[in-house]
């Protein structure tokens, strides 16, 4: 006994030393570690201990550490005790819930007290549970406090019944949910008991101002609700009504101590669904009656709000939205429920088309996920619909004249009438704003409470709007008319407002929001389906005549400030749906944008015109969109259009970046006439710039030496021209995929193989890519050495990162670039830096973008296949995009990969494999596993990833640049894994074998295995393994990862993992099988020894099975690997393969391979030790409540079972 006393002391300083944190790091760090220590060392020590430390003579601190340990006792280690200690350990662990019985005992305590007898109630099972049963009735009835922690119990009791958990068998689960289920005729009745009971006597002690004993009989009630709460999501919901818990959590509502946890109770109970055996009309009963509870206490909220909303505070906001989104899973659930009675269907609408329709943003939000249910189950009824009945003057009298049966085939459609879609238009229209502006017309005759970043835990506002633009575009496509109609007022409201006076920066947010409302209403109504198609004339007409008045309003404004110019051209090309089926409309959009671009003043030499630049680049853009919405409409105008762009370029008023975006359009537009006039107008945009791109002057000039680079970045306007050119290269390649041009062959009556006719590109690619990759490898040499050194101040400045890409690596949102480097789709921002700004800035945006573009450029090409593989020497592509590769930074070989090399491996003909890959991935993989190699050593022994990427001047920011320097390493390192994930995908790898087509291990002959050559020309991996060049340092790279604490690139690099195995297990090659069976195998298993891989464990399992079912027979180093573990015993081990060899099942030799690691290692594995403990969850709420009583708070703080890991 004085062992333990002393052992417990020692522990109790540890809890104090762990948890205070004015302590020194390394002497909370030894303290966790003594703990840890005792809580997996011998378990009757730890049983003692923590018995010891529970006793009333500690610290609520220390005694509340000492439960932890017990339950992680039971959890964990209950099967090492014998039958006997066992038995002791449950009748101790009862006695505490005695000893507990005191006012003095803090909620906590009683909570983990409660949490640890249910614990070994579920470790003993149903038996013991049936023993105990009595007992905890007789106890309830003695006290408050005893009624309390028996409530606690049995709130705990069914914790794993509703949560997934890998530590409770699935048989041991299922006899303890029977047994539950078995006793609820009992459970039940005693929750409600105590309800009604101690809710009585509450406010029967308060009367008498006893009010020390009315909390005491109050926590009680709380504790009841937290019990019925945790049985209601799986408890027959008949029988929770049979025994009056609906009735008696109703009748809490109205009470403020126990209405949040009341309504939990309803929130969790309206999202079960309805059974299919002979409950199905009990369930209904029992739905109907929450429907009409609910709607009572939501009829006095919005009665209250509407004539006096000052006398509500926050706490019944805060209760009135729990009630919402009750009604909200109600309603999207059960409205089976109520259909039948059309009163109370209307009146449910009603209520939460109030609660759309209201001032605060929480109700409103919770009636946004209603009416989206509501919306998408019409819409998909319609759609699932053989005929559609009725036209949208029909569907406005739906709810009120159909007969019941007509009602019920329908569902809630039914009864969704013009008025009610025309009032949630209304408010989604005023509510697409993100800052609280006066919008009017709100039910309060107040502002709107818009959304704001205060209002988080739900979703950002992009995400809000989204929901909002979905709802919009649902109504839409069910009522046309009335969406159209509600758009157009919206706009002519807000339109008339400003035409007056000059807009201000507020009123302009307005003006842009319902930019996005109209074009969601337009893609809805003219989406191509053949709604709009089969309607009626009158239908037609209507929304022609309501849209088209909408535009020629549009077309009539005067708008010349840039950014009323962009706004303008935007609303212009949302109407580009519409104009596909009335192209008549389309010459007046197209005078109005080329109206729009030619007001706008053209560069000067002044900053300020960076805005007319970006708009003047805006509106070209809206051309863009036009062209892909409208479709051929656009045909007849392409000549105009033309004529107008060689007009303006005549008189200068056409940059280059604005023509490469009108060129994109003209591609868009010829996309949809066939291949042959896609053909003409890539001849026409393109062959122009052929003759000053292929010019042997400028290539001479500067791309000939090492330092003819940095004389064309003194010579501005030709560099931007060169930008410009490669730019539009990038666009043709876009605009130019076979999936709309090809289908569309001109003249072409029957079908037609498309791969016989010929990319469109091809015949421009053996011009355009030459002079590229020399350029591409002269940008590529300001990085190396003896050019770097002898570069210029301002130059070598420029090779820094620019202030954008950082903050977009720090992970920081809503970035917006310094004034001059606007993003837009084109890349031409880079265009914007000439005037007013460095020649530093000028020469980083010139050569990111080159970069970025030239990239691209390679990369599209290559998807064309064989046009580019056989028109391009390999040798001149990997000497510009390796040459220098060792001096790349980690954010361009990231890029390199992504953008070229990925396109290059999957569209390489395998026939050329050997010609092209080995050139570019042999210096790839060799720099790329030498530099991550050292850069992670680096970050996981110094704490700071050394990369080669230049930051500029960051003095004092040396948290800012480690942070960006791991990103920067840890994106690399995703990357290359992508690559090798390539590498093994199932296109390039057809001659590999899967598992399933191998068979069973011990059906596997071994004069079955072919050689390694069999595979080189019909599996990249097989082709790789051949070239050891490549396959060494790819190979390295695959088993290092598993050490480098990044479960992402892991999760990348398991599939040329799999398919080493599998090739491995295909062939006689025994090098390939010793890597595998060895290599391999150790760095997965140590790779589970890392917390970053647990979301992954499974699948790296899965590998170690693979691995040791498929060759541990033909290699001993798997078993050698196994046997060297800390903890295995050889009976572990010859266990183990006796249950492999009684199940073919994948998914249980799994299982065993799984267990086999935990013991081997002494569950000190963490990716899967961590898996278990992310599987603890409790059926607490997540949601705190301010309102709430005292133990609720703190219930959502020490959540009991949560925390014992």
């Amino acid at each position: 006994m004085d062992d333990s006393s002393s052992t417990a002391s020692n522990v109790a300083r540890a809890i104090a030393a762990a948890f205070d944190w004015s302590s020194p790091p390394d002497t909370r760090k030894a303290a966790v570690a003594y703990l840890e220590s005792v809580k997996s060392g011998d378990i009757r020590v730890l049983a003692k201990t923590s018995l010891l430390l529970v006793r009333k003579d500690w610290s609520s601190e220390i005694r509340l550490h000492g439960f932890k340990m017990l339950q992680h006792l039971v959890r964990f280690r209950w099967d090492e005790f014998s039958i006997a200690e066992r038995s002791e350990f449950a009748n101790l662990t009862l006695n505490l819930i005695l000893e507990m019985v005191s006012p003095r005992e803090e909620w906590a305590l009683k909570s983990q007290t409660a949490a640890l007898a249910a614990e070994v109630v579920r470790r003993e099972g149903v038996t013991l549970w049936h023993e105990l049963l009595p007992s905890l009735v007789s106890l309830s009835n003695k006290g408050p406090i005893e009624a309390e922690l028996v409530a606690m119990m049995l709130r705990w009791l069914p914790e794993d019944i509703t949560v997934h958990n890998e530590d409770l068998e699935g048989d041991r689960r299922r006899v303890l949910l029977r047994g539950l289920t078995e006793s609820l005729t009992e459970i039940l009745p005693l929750l409600y008991k105590l309800l009604e009971k101690h809710f009585g006597a509450a406010l029967n002690e308060y009367a008498k101002q006893q009010l020390d004993i009315a909390k005491q009989h109050a926590a009680t009630v709380t504790a009841a609700l937290n019990a019925v709460n945790a049985y209601v999501e799986w408890a027959p919901v008949p029988d929770l009504a049979k025994y009056g818990l609906i009735h008696g959590c109703g009748s809490l509502l109205p009470y403020n101590e126990f209405r949040l946890h009341a309504c939990e109770f309803f929130k969790l109970v309206c999202q079960r669904k309805r059974p299919t055996d002979a409950t199905a009309s009990e369930f209904d009963s029992a739905m109907n009656t929450i429907f009409q509870m609910l709607m009572n206490v939501s009829r006095d909220f919005l009665n209250r709000s509407r004539s006096n909303f000052h006398a509500i505070d926050e706490s019944e906001f805060e209760f009135v939205e729990c009630i919402c989104e009750s009604m909200v899973a109600l309603g999207s659930s059960n409205m089976q429920c109520i259909i039948a009675d059309g009163t109370m269907t209307s009146q449910f609408l009603q209520q939460m088309l109030e609660y759309y329709q209201h001032f605060k943003i929480a109700l409103h939000f919770q009636s946004l996920l209603f009416w989206l249910v509501v919306m998408r189950e019409s819409l998909s009824k319609r759609k699932a619909a053989t005929h559609i009945a009725g036209d949208n003057s029909a569907g406005s009298n739906l709810g009120f004249g159909s007969g019941l049966a007509e009602k019920e085939k329908k569902g809630v459609s039914a009864f969704i009438n013009d008025d009610i879609c025309s009032a949630i238009l209304d408010v989604s229209f005023q509510r697409m704003l993100k800052k609280n502006i006066v919008v009017g017309n709100s039910p309060t005759a107040e502002a709107l409470e818009l959304w704001s970043n205060e209002f988080d835990g739900k979703s950002d506002f992009s995400q809000y709007r989204s929901r909002l633009l979905e709802l919009i575009r649902l109504i839409a496509f069910r009522k046309p008319l009335v969406a159209a109609g509600r758009v157009s007022h919206r706009i002519d409201s807000v339109i008339r407002n400003f035409v007056h006076a000059s807009m201000s920066a507020q009123e302009l947010v307005v003006v842009e929001s319902m930019q996005l409302g109209l074009e969601t209403v337009v893609g809805a109504i003219f989406d191509g389906s053949a709604e709009f198609v089969s309607s009626a004339p009158e239908t037609k007409f209507q929304l022609h005549s309501t849209l088209e008045g909408l535009l020629q309003q549009l077309l009539s404004l005067k708008w010349t400030e840039p950014t009323l110019a962009v706004t303008l051209g935007r609303y212009l090309d949302a109407f580009g749906p519409y104009l596909k089926y009335y192209p008549d409309s389309v010459a007046g959009v197209v005078n109005k944008l080329f109206e729009l671009l030619t007001s706008l003043p053209l560069a000067i030499k002044d900053p300020s015109s960076n805005n007319a630049r970006h708009a003047r680049l805006q509106i070209c853009t809206s051309f863009i969109r036009i062209a892909r919405a409208a479709d051929k409409s656009l045909l007849p105008h392409m000549k105009g259009i033309a004529d107008m762009m060689a007009y303006l370029q005549g008189k200068g008023q056409l940059l280059r970046g604005e023509n490469n975006l009108l060129g994109e359009a003209f591609l868009v537009m010829a996309s949809s006439a066939g291949i042959q006039q896609h053909q003409e107008v890539l001849a026409w945009l393109l062959e122009p710039l052929s003759k000053q791109w292929t010019s042997l002057e400028w290539q001479n000039a500067y791309l000939s030496d090492p330092f003819g680079l940095p004389r064309l970045c003194s010579d501005t306007q030709f560099m931007w021209s060169i930008f410009h050119t490669v730019t539009c290269f990038e666009k043709a390649l876009k605009r130019s995929g076979t999936k709309k041009a090809m289908m569309n062959l001109q003249g072409c009556s029957t079908p037609t193989d498309i791969s016989t006719y010929p990319h469109p590109m091809s015949r421009h690619l053996s011009w355009m890519l030459p002079p590229l990759l020399r350029l591409l490898r002269s940008v590529h040499a300001l990085w190396s050495q003896p050019i770097a050194q002898a570069l210029t101040g301002e130059l070598r400045a420029a090779k820094s990162m620019s202030h954008v890409e950082q903050a977009t690596l720090l992970g920081e949102s809503n970035i917006k670039p310094p004034k001059g480097q606007l993003s837009f789709a084109d890349g031409s921002q880079m265009d914007m830096n000439r005037e007013g700004e460095s020649n530093e800035n000028d020469i980083r945006n010139w050569l990111k973008g080159i970069r970025d573009s030239g990239y691209n450029v390679i990369g599209l090409s290559a998807t064309i296949g064989d046009a580019f593989f056989r028109c391009v020497e390999s040798p001149s592509v990997a000497l510009a995009l390796m040459e220098n590769v060792q001096s790349m930074e980690f954010r361009h070989i990231r890029q390199l990969i992504h953008l070229v090399i990925i396109p290059l491996v999957k569209f390489c003909p395998a026939d050329l494999w050997g010609t092209w890959l080995e050139n570019l991935l042999h210096p790839l993989f060799l720099n790329c596993e030498q530099a991550l190699t050292c850069s992670w050593s680096c970050l996981l022994h110094e704490g700071r990833a050394k990369v080669p990427d230049t930051f500029g001047n960051l003095s004092g920011l040396e948290l800012m640049v480690e942070v960006m320097e791991e990103k920067l390493l840890r994106d690399l390192t995703r990357e290359i894994c992508s690559l090798l994930s390539v590498l093994a995908s199932p296109g390039l790898n057809s001659g590999l074998p899967s598992l399933e087509q191998l068979g069973p291990a011990n059906r596997l002959e071994v004069s079955s295995l072919r050689d390694l050559d069999a595979f080189v020309s019909n599996s990249m991996i097989g082709f790789l393994i051949m070239h050891k060049g490549l396959a060494l340092p790819a190979m390295r790279i695959s088993i290092e990862v598993f050490a480098w604490t990044d479960g992402e690139a892991v999760n990348k690099v398991i599939p040329f993992c799999g398919s080493l195995i599998l090739l491995a297990i295909s062939t006689n090659n025994v090098e390939l099988r010793e890597f595998v069976a060895k290599d391999l195998f150790y760095a997965i298993i140590q790779g589970l020894a890392l917390e970053s891989n647990a979301i992954i464990s499974a699948d790296l399992v899965g590998l170690c099975r693979e691995i040791y079912v498929y060759l541990a027979d033909r290699d001993p180093a798997p078993r050698q690997i196994l046997l060297s573990l800390p903890c295995i015993k050889r009976e572990d081990l010859l266990a183990f393969e006796d249950a492999l060899t009684k199940t073919s099942s994948p998914k249980e030799q799994k299982q065993h391979m799984r267990s086999l690691l935990l013991i081997a290692t002494g569950n000190k594995l963490k990716a899967l030790a961590a898996q278990k403990s992310t599987n603890v969850i409790t059926n607490v709420t997540a949601k705190t409540h301010s309102s709430a009583a005292g133990p609720s708070v703190e219930e959502d703080n020490v959540i009991g079972l949560a925390a014992i890991t």
